[in-house]
């Protein structure tokens, strides 16, 4: 994996391709529903650290082939690898660019956290996301699920899934704040890439600040993160980007975003 271009990326265990600036990751084992691999899960965390020194990609878009978004995998594979299973996570929530996710048919499990790590997330009333740990015997914390689930839909909706297991529908997610949006089945790729086009062709590094923000002012007061916010314009104030961004106001003309 070249440490400055990933658009030539070929991986082993998922597809990988890229539609301009936007890289598409798809699980393909459609026969099984997409499950992940020790393999595939090592893949992927490999991919999302690499993405941190990418220039040639500027958002992700994560789906699955064959009408499923991802599923489960056994009770003794998610015990032995729970160290990595979070490290992909992390390696999610640490790459500047914006991940969006295109959910369709079934999203259990593991699956179920890559949506939840994911920025933004397009579904279909089809959809069915499943955090399934407890049906296995696990806990339902697993990979990081009791710190962002509540943060995403509330505590009491992220305390009746992570307990029961049940699948939340399409348009519950949708009503919850888990989905941005609902798409038609066979146009929900299409609307995560729209999204992710448009995030590609803006301030690809202010887009990678906001991330880190809304990552990092998670643990500090308001007046802390007051500070850090002021820190980050500072920083992004420097950018070519904003210099860009000023020229075109004063020309009364749309700004190019060129990333730096």
């Amino acid at each position: 994996m070249k440490e400055t271009g990933l658009a030539r990326y070929r991986p082993k265990h998922f597809q990988w391709r890229a539609e301009g600036r936007v890289g598409v990751l798809t699980l393909d084992r459609p026969e099984k529903k997409n499950p992940l691999t020790f393999e595939s899960y090592g893949e992927l965390r490999d991919l999302f650290r690499g993405l941190s020194a990418a220039r040639d990609i500027k958002a992700v878009v994560v789906t699955g082939a064959g009408g499923n978004f991802c599923s489960k995998m056994s009770e003794p594979e998610l015990l032995e690898f729970t160290g990595m299973t979070g490290d992909l996570v992390k390696a999610m929530r640490h790459c500047p660019q914006p991940i969006i996710a295109a959910v369709d048919g079934v999203c259990a499990g593991a699956g179920a956290i890559i949506a939840l790590f994911s920025d933004l997330r397009y579904g279909t009333r089809d959809a069915k996301v499943a955090f399934l740990f407890t049906r296995v015997g696990l806990a339902g914390c697993d990979m990081g699920a009791c710190a962002m689930l509540p943060r995403v839909i509330g505590q009491g909706r992220a305390a009746e899934l992570l307990y029961t297991g049940r699948a939340m529908s399409g348009e519950e997610g949708l009503a919850w704040g888990f989905f941005n949006a609902l798409a038609e089945p066979g146009q929900v790729l299409k609307a995560a890439l729209d999204a992710a086009q448009q995030l590609a062709s803006g301030p690809t590094f202010a887009h990678g600040m906001t991330k880190k923000m809304l990552r990092e002012e998670w643990a500090v007061g308001l007046d802390k993160a007051i500070e850090m916010e002021a820190q980050a314009q500072a920083i992004c104030m420097q950018t070519r980007d904003f210099r860009r961004a000023y020229e075109a106001f004063v020309a009364k003309q749309k700004p190019v975003f060129e990333g730096d």
